[in-house]
């Protein structure tokens, strides 16, 4: 079973076309007109092995948020429509991740209840022309729209690219597993029966 999605959003602030496969080989191309953005975008694709496209045309005259929020939730409304049922995958995924002075804690449930815990402290509020805090933002949008719990702890770091970087990274590790199948798994991983 092909387990892609293909989304598009057309807004008066943003028009997004993203394309996801869950079991790819971590290959990105990402265009949004935002350096750092895409840099992040690289990342999560290469650390969570799955196939990337997105292009992005937002209103940067205005600033980046509209386009890293919209992006987020066509990442979130890819991952609940290329994971479809969730029969026989891992749901649960963590990881402590460091890198350089930066410890990072990430945990995700694909439960099909949305929620995020941010606690990254950022000592820095501008990375070029990326605004810090909309990393948060685009994190919320994903799990909103995936309907998944995130949570996500910064135990310690000085440099704010780091941080992010740890973040995007820890978070992109955690999906690898939680997107996994587990062979030994029937059915839907909940007492339920459904996520």
């Amino acid at each position: 079973m092909s387990r892609t999605a293909t989304i598009r959003r057309e807004t008066s602030e943003t028009r997004i076309h993203l394309r996801l496969d869950l079991d790819g080989s971590g290959q990105a191309n990402v265009a949004t007109g935002i350096g750092f953005f895409d840099h992040m975008l690289t990342l999560l694709a290469r650390h969570s092995l799955f196939d990337l496209s997105v292009e992005a045309a937002g209103d940067l005259h205005v600033d980046a948020h509209h386009t890293v929020e919209d992006t987020g939730l066509c990442l979130g409304k890819a991952l609940a429509e290329a994971l479809g049922p969730k029969a026989g995958i891992r749901r649960y995924g963590s990881i402590i991740l460091p890198m350089d002075e930066t410890l990072v804690t990430c945990a995700v449930d694909l439960s099909g209840r949305p929620f995020c815990v941010w606690n990254v402290p950022l000592p820095a509020e501008q990375l070029g022309t990326f605004s810090a805090p909309l990393a948060e933002e685009f994190w919320r949008a994903v799990a909103s729209a995936a309907a998944m719990n995130l949570h996500v702890l910064c135990h310690y770091g000085r440099n704010t690219h780091h941080i992010i970087e740890a973040v995007f990274k820890a978070a992109a590790r955690s999906l690898r597993q939680a997107v996994e199948i587990d062979p030994r798994e029937v059915g839907v991983p909940s007492t339920k029966g459904v996520l």
